[in-house]
């Protein structure tokens, strides 16, 4: 048995880790000179930076596992915050050192900026989302409280939220947002912040099921689960280029610079020809980005359905605005959020990883932004900067980084492709394939830690 592997990001590296550690035979055929996909280190400036801003969540188990696995140390590699929300002069929540779920119901009533009713209403609908098991509720609960007798919610599923249920589709998260009396303002400071940084999707398009799976992992296990993970380190040297030693300390292959340019079925294996000729393995997986396996998978048969399942998704788009002031700026906080504004959540690099004076603004989803030159976007979060607090000195230099189809759009009832293909020996892992989660890290790692231990029960 032999396996290779397309694709050297996150996905597919868990794969390659996976398979080694039981002794499997791998190769990883990666395009580019640097192994993370869309999460990678990016040099610029003598700069070390990465192509998005990425954050892990303590409930990101699989993750955070594997990167101790092949080497890394938690408490090393990340700045670890407790559960904290802050939008600049706006609205604050912070969690307190209580057990969960407690934590997060006490930081929803003592939260800064919304009013007792807002708070108390917040606090309302995460206990009923708890009581349906963080599902969406069907018509049988008789009422947005999931059941006869339950005081703490008042308001009951509307007609038309009924009716969906009852054709068996999700909805999106705005619409179950306003069914359980979250007003826009609560929408807005509380709700949407968490929607587009968890889906990468705005509220009022966002599947309300898959909002609902990440409140249930990240607030409602341990206390930790909700711990907010900044890394110290770039994304490559976090996860693959580590992955990329354990696997060759086992027998495997990494091969960067090489893309695969097409998969030919011969029975029960299949051949990759590549830059570097043409090889046959007992099994693939494709962890590709989605472009690159539609272009692979359409010209196989078995395999085109599952190019034109990817070809119907959408994508939303990420842009990271990286801004090198002097030295000595630095944030109230390593992690802040802007209310209305183009930037979303800004980091201080200094507080992080050392970087003094280097902020990241990220802005996720769609947007205005997006009809914005580069030096127009850098200019206007700059700008942000001086109205919001204060920063009158301009930056030294400006980076942006725009992935345009940087995660699907995680919209209601979404047709994700499955792990399994036609071809009993082809094998698809990514962020996007079929799961609970949106497009995250954690997501990713899931998918290719299930193809490799697929493979590995047939060895």
């Amino acid at each position: 048995m032999n396996t290779a592997i397309i694709g050297g990001g996150y996905a597919g590296m868990a794969a390659a880790v996976t398979l080694a550690e039981r002794n499997i035979p791998v190769t990883v055929f990666e395009s580019s000179k640097q192994l993370g996909g869309r999460a990678r280190g990016v040099l610029y400036n003598d700069t070390q930076l990465d192509n998005g801003q990425h954050i892990l969540l303590g409930c990101y188990h699989h993750t955070l596992n594997l990167i101790e696995q092949v080497g890394g140390n938690i408490e090393a590699d990340f700045l670890r915050l407790p559960l904290q929300l802050t939008l600049h002069n706006r609205f604050e929540l912070k969690t307190p050192h209580l057990p969960a779920p407690l934590h997060t119901l006490v930081g929803l009533l003592t939260a800064h900026g919304l009013s007792f009713a807002q708070r108390f209403s917040a606090m309302r609908f995460m206990l009923a989302m708890r009581k349906n098991n963080f599902t969406l509720p069907s018509p049988a609960c008789g009422g947005g409280a999931g059941g006869e007798g339950t005081s703490l919610v008042e308001n009951t599923l509307s007609p038309t939220l009924s009716r969906t249920q009852e054709r068996g589709q999700d909805i999106t998260a705005a619409e179950l947002l306003r069914t359980y009396g979250q007003d826009e303002a609560l929408i807005r400071l509380l709700w949407e912040p968490i929607c587009i940084s968890a889906l990468n999707t705005p509220v009022h398009k966002a599947s309300a099921q898959v909002l609902l799976n990440v409140l249930r992992d990240s607030l409602n296990g341990a206390r930790s689960d909700s711990d907010i993970l900044l890394p110290r380190i770039n994304f490559s040297a976090l996860l693959p280029e580590r992955a990329a030693e354990y696997v060759k300390q086992r027998g495997g292959r990494i091969i960067t610079s090489c893309s695969v340019d097409s998969i030919v079925p011969h029975g029960n294996e299949t051949e990759l020809v590549t830059a570097e000729g043409t090889q046959r393995y007992s099994h693939v997986i494709c962890a590709a980005s989605p472009s690159s396996a539609t272009r692979l998978f359409r010209t196989v048969p078995q395999l085109a359905p599952i190019a034109a399942q990817i070809e119907a998704m959408t994508f939303q788009p990420i842009y990271t605005v990286y801004l090198q002031y002097p030295e000595h700026m630095r944030l109230p906080h390593p992690m802040l959020g802007f209310d209305q504004c183009f930037s979303q959540w800004l980091f201080d690099k200094g507080q992080i990883a050392g970087h003094h004076g280097l902020i990241s603004a990220v802005i996720s989803a769609e947007g205005l932004h997006q009809e914005l030159d580069q030096d127009q976007l850098a200019q206007k979060v700059a700008r942000e900067l001086r109205e919001q607090l204060g920063i009158t000195e301009a930056p030294l230099w400006h980076k942006v980084i725009a992935e345009k189809r940087a995660t699907f759009s995680c919209e209601p009832d979404l047709d994700r492709p499955a792990l399994t293909t036609p071809l009993a020996n082809v094998l698809l892992a990514g962020d996007y394939t079929a799961g609970d989660y949106p497009a995250t890290l954690e997501g990713a790692v899931m998918s290719g830690i299930r193809c490799a231990r697929e493979i590995s029960q047939l060895a």
